[in-house]
């Protein structure tokens, strides 16, 4: 939706130059806080947190729409965020403890359809608002009409979930304790440090210009001291010592961070053409989101369905779903230019979506094996914020390099035909939508610049899928349970060659 919307947001704000942190913020607070909501939901009802993030996202939509500037809109944002980090973790939460192993992966592919068609819809819908002339005219029917509207929305599907859920969906081993004890055991230190520490890594990770080294430090400082209280100190660790020590879990995030990356640039990018490079209308561009978004729903379902229908290893299915992706970046990074056929762009985006929704679903499935099953709640909010940092990533690194990319060749070309306009290069980096008001020789440059920035960054994406297939590769297929009989086999074997 923002990607629609950020040129009538930034020039009503004025903001052009700092449209990345439009998304930024919002990734920003959902990532940092992906794994204090999963241990929030082993403490008290999912239920319960689910209701009350969807309430925090409502207030966050409200706020987004009241505001007046810059400043103020980024708070809303954050808010928003922090609503949107619970409602994503404990909806996956909930998901996988209401659906047996049969049906555990037509469970996550309908959850990712969910999620994947709400951002194609957002974003169709944004587009067709600002085609229509006389809404923006009027304060609280332009863009503000797009937050506002979701506030009811998600108070309406936060109480839904609250009376649909069965109330004695438990918080595991808090069952049966009052709501003080329950507060006594929250690991306190351990949230704010690993908050904090996410917070500053994001934060210096989304300069849309240099990268500050400081946060960065911190951060690592803080990380540190977060390890510490874990696992010497905490009763009750927001992250088990087991999945602070498990490979499997280290690579599936770190492979899922770059998976992610690579696929965020096709969701955030892919209107940026439709509207600077075709000249279509927003609302096209919007809709060219629902074939990549179609067919991942249609990929997490069928997985699902017809092959998900069990507790063990995927490990040979992630990988060949991994390994097609890289293919249709490259496609698409041939095919950033305005005689590139609609037909044949429709096609790849719909492959492109179909192979990260199997890949996802797999990817899943095959992490519940590799990981005690007392530790679900935790490593699937952890694969949650992982998501959340690959989002936040792409927004900053992508963004970084596809803005970077675009005022190098904005400059360039400018400079060769003698041309020099800064003001406008500085609109163009925030608003696509500015390329179509453009006439001669400036629209043809636009155009251009665009095309190079579009294929710069896609075939950056392409070279980061291919190192996650590498490290998805690592991650192994003995699951948690096989290793302990592999350890107790190898333990009776000593014992029995020990001389009595």
């Amino acid at each position: 939706m923002l990607t629609t919307t950020q040129s009538a947001i930034a020039e009503d704000l004025d903001s052009f130059e700092k449209t990345s942190w439009f998304t930024s913020a919002y990734l920003i607070a959902m990532s940092s806080l992906g794994p204090v909501n999963g241990k929030l939901s082993s403490i008290f009802s999912p239920r319960a947190c689910i209701f009350v993030s969807s309430v925090i996202l409502a207030f966050g939509t409200l706020l987004c729409s009241w505001a007046k500037d810059f400043e103020s809109f980024i708070a809303g944002r954050v808010v928003t965020g922090i609503g949107a980090s619970g409602v994503f973790t404990i909806s996956i939460i909930i998901v996988l403890e209401l659906t047996g192993s049969k049906r555990k992966g037509i469970g996550i592919g309908l959850l990712n359809s969910g999620y994947t068609m709400g951002v194609a819809i957002g974003a169709i819908a944004a587009g067709a608002l600002l085609d229509i002339p006389w809404w923006k005219a009027l304060w609280w029917l332009n863009w503000r009409a797009l937050f506002w509207v979701q506030a009811p929305i998600a108070l309406v599907g936060g109480l839904i979930l609250l009376l649909a859920i069965p109330h004695d969906f438990t918080a595991g081993e808090m069952v049966g304790r009052n709501t003080w004890e329950r507060l006594r055991r929250i690991d306190y230190l351990g949230c704010i440090s690993l908050t904090a520490s996410l917070v500053l890594l994001l934060y210096a990770l989304s300069s849309p210009k240099s990268i500050p080294i400081s946060p960065i430090v911190l951060s690592i400082v803080v990380g540190v001291v977060f390890v510490l209280i874990e696992a010497y100190f905490a009763h009750d660790p927001i992250i088990p010592v087991t999945l602070l020590k498990s490979r499997g879990l280290l690579l599936t995030c770190l492979g899922t961070v770059s998976y992610m990356m690579s696929r965020w640039s096709v969701l955030f990018y892919t209107p940026t053409y439709a509207i600077a490079v075709r000249q279509w209308s927003p609302s096209i561009g919007g809709s060219l989101l629902i074939p990549t978004n179609g067919g991942f729903a249609m990929g997490g379902l069928l997985v699902g369905w017809l092959h998900i229908r069990r507790n063990g290893s995927f490990y040979l299915p992630t990988l060949v779903s991994y390994a097609c992706f890289p293919v249709t970046l490259v496609l698409l990074a041939t095919m950033a230019h305005r005689e590139s056929s609609p037909v044949a762009l429709v096609l790849v985006l719909f492959v492109c979506g179909f192979t990260t929704g199997a890949a996802l679903n797999y990817n899943l499935a095959h992490l519940l094996h590799l990981t005690p099953k007392e530790t679900h709640y935790v490593a699937t909010a952890l694969i949650a914020t992982f998501r959340g940092f690959a989002g936040s990533f792409g927004a900053s690194i992508g963004g970084g390099l596809f803005t970077r990319t675009l005022s190098t060749s904005l400059t360039t070309r400018f400079a060769e035909r003698g041309l020099r306009d800064e003001t406008l290069i500085r609109k163009l980096l925030g608003s696509p939508a500015l390329v179509e008001q453009l006439e001669g020789v400036k629209q043809e440059i636009a155009i251009k610049g665009y095309e190079d920035a579009l294929r710069t960054l896609w075939l950056a994406a392409a070279v980061l899928a291919l190192g996650t297939i590498v490290v998805q590769a690592g991650v192994g297929w003995e699951g948690d349970s096989e290793k302990k009989v592999l350890e107790e086999e190898s333990t009776r074997g000593r014992e029995a060659g020990t001389p009595s």
